[in-house]
């Protein structure tokens, strides 16, 4: 089954020209079935390209996913056309009427700033409160995971003395969880952050570590209580996406190492190597169909004190 995108979002014809089965909203509504609602927070600047490689990774699912594109409501992107933000996004205050089955709350490159000060921070944290309302699962991703575990739990971030930059080796500390099915024993990841979360914090929280590392801290998580996967890391990237990021800092003068153990042998001049393709399709494929197979039929009971993540399920 395919996701349904609006027609004219760039992330329609790009992933039609990858295999990836598309289906217009208009064509949807002709169908007499129930998609995922699926809701994007999209919080990164290069907006265009963030939502089609999370586009791509839910999907490559055999469900019908409807994707609704999320902003902030008083924010302004300054990278991405107003145009295509007025077409394609709707502002949180629009939806928060709304349930979904999963939520996906992106990074953004504003690390280095206390939570607190960061401009959209309390309508953030309406946000995530509302997850727990009108949300059957969260996916937090880097910042936006490291902001969620804050907010609920008080857990902080940590600023490194180095950015960790380069495809780095996590270890599968959970196989039996649902979200690493398929999942080998070591895999490989893009990771792209001058933060991190300590593994202690994490824990004595009561969320439990899936994928970890020794070089970069806990990688994946699940905060079940609250209905929650957060990865500090990004198995979406494309293949040249850290490429993009070194050639944007040596072109600002910023210093910055070569990302390691992503080009052949180090070296900037050869095309990087897609090694973690693979695991980014069985970990999104794993969390939609974790959220299908626990989801209420009736959207109503989202969020609801009968709907518990893992129990009692309801098909679509």
């Amino acid at each position: 089954m395919p996701i349904t995108l609006p027609r004219d979002l760039p992330a329609y014809d790009v992933l039609g020209r990858e295999g990836v089965m598309v289906m217009s909203d208009r064509a949807a509504s002709r169908q007499d079935i129930r998609p995922m609602r699926i809701g994007l927070l999209n919080l990164m600047p290069m907006k265009i390209a963030t939502e089609t490689q999370f586009a791509r990774l839910i999907g490559a699912t055999p469900l019908q996913v409807e994707l609704t594109l999320i902003r902030m409501t008083e924010h302004q992107s300054k990278n991405t056309p107003a145009a295509h933000m007025e077409s394609f996004y709707r502002a949180f205050q629009d939806v928060k009427h709304l349930k979904f089955d999963g939520l996906i709350v992106t990074g953004s490159p504003i690390e280095h700033l206390p939570f607190e000060e960061v401009t959209y921070w309390d309508e953030l944290r309406e946000v995530m409160d509302w997850t727990q309302t009108n949300v059957h699962s969260t996916f937090g991703v880097c910042w936006g995971a490291m902001a969620m575990a804050y907010h609920f739990h008080g857990v902080p971030k940590h600023i490194l003395d180095h950015k960790l930059f380069g495809c780095f080796r996590v270890t599968n500390e959970a196989p039996a969880s649902p979200y690493l099915r398929g999942f080998s024993d070591e895999c490989l990841v893009p990771v792209s952050r001058w933060t991190e979360l300590w593994r202690d914090e994490v824990e004595a929280a009561g969320m439990e570590v899936l994928l970890g590392s020794e070089e970069t801290g806990p990688c994946l998580v699940e905060d079940r209580a609250r209905r929650c996967v957060h990865i500090f890391n990004h198995f979406e990237y494309d293949s040249d996406t850290l490429q993009k990021e070194y050639e944007r800092d040596i072109a600002n003068g910023t210093p910055i190492n070569i990302p390691g153990n992503y080009y052949p042998d180090d070296d900037p001049t050869r095309k990087p190597q897609n090694r973690w393709r693979s695991h980014g399709h069985l970990l999104y494929g794993n969390w939609i169909n974790e959220i299908y197979q626990t989801t209420p039929f009736d959207t109503r009971l989202i969020g609801t004190h009968r709907q518990v993540l893992g129990a009692d399920p309801e098909p679509l």
